[in-house]
């Protein structure tokens, strides 16, 4: 009996690198691992952050999604031709380089890529866009940092509004204009890169959404965090669910073409 179409589609989700003292872990988060199971219909498997390109062609060839998830660390500014972040600034370049190498490829191979927060910084990043490093500094913006001394219930509350762009993807996929998200980041884009449509943006004008127009499937990347309680937003459903959908797609045409 041919069992492959009971086989969940895979997804490939980037790992951060933590140290768990004394030892150096690999780590992803839980919300967007059951976010993928429950609204995506796919199974994740976790990609360390080893920066090894080799590694990254050969996971290539068996995962049908990939997600780039948010994270505690910053996008490091070098890869932006900034100036350096300020000392006590958390970063990861390990993920850095995993991230934007995969993004890249991802795309290059027809792969389902779907960014969320520092992921979406990631996609512009290796795209040749670049990044406010503080925006909350630039006083052209809301405050878009969570508030760490409230729930997390709280933290992960609608915080403001965002205009979906008319005749987007996004749009179309949401059936919707104006949404409500939660707003937990501290960098947001400066420069999009070049190849990359915006699909949303905050009352400031910052960029919320893009996607990549030279992609052949699903390329869609947010600021915000719709992996939070997934099932109990509409919208966050419906854009995990359409992620999903992608995968399976490239589930069922690699198993075409064998």
């Amino acid at each position: 009996m041919n069992t492959s179409s009971k086989r969940l589609p895979i997804v490939g989700v980037i790992c951060d690198t933590e140290t768990l003292e004394p030892h150096p872990f690999h780590v992803a988060g839980d919300k967007y691992l059951q976010a993928i199971i429950s609204a995506s219909n796919c199974l994740p498997i976790l990609i360390p952050a080893l920066a090894e390109p080799a590694y990254i062609d050969q996971l290539l060839d068996t995962v049908d999604g990939i997600l780039l998830t948010g994270g505690y660390s910053m996008v490091n500014p070098l890869h932006y031709q900034d100036s350096p972040a300020d000392a006590d600034t958390r970063l990861d370049d390990a993920r850095d380089s995993t991230s934007m190498y995969l993004a890249k490829s991802a795309v290059a191979h027809g792969i389902p890529l779907l960014g969320v927060c520092r992921g979406f910084q990631e996609i512009n990043v290796a795209f040749g866009g670049s990044l406010h490093q503080y925006l909350h500094k630039t006083g052209q913006y809301i405050e878009h940092r969570e508030n760490k001394n409230i729930t997390l219930a709280e933290q992960y509350a609608p915080s403001h509004s965002i205009s979906l762009t008319p005749d987007g993807k996004l749009s179309a996929l949401l059936n919707e204009t104006n949404i409500m998200v939660n707003s937990l980041h501290t960098q947001g884009v400066d420069r999009l890169a070049q190849g990359l449509f915006v699909e949303a943006t905050a009352e400031d004008g910052l960029i919320e959404a893009f996607s990549i127009s030279q992609a052949t499937t699903f390329a869609i990347a947010v600021q915000w965090h719709p992996e939070w309680q997934v099932k109990n937003n509409p919208n966050s459903t419906k854009l995990f669910h359409a992620f999903g959908q992608a995968c399976a797609e490239k589930k069922l045409i690699r198993e075409i073409h064998g």
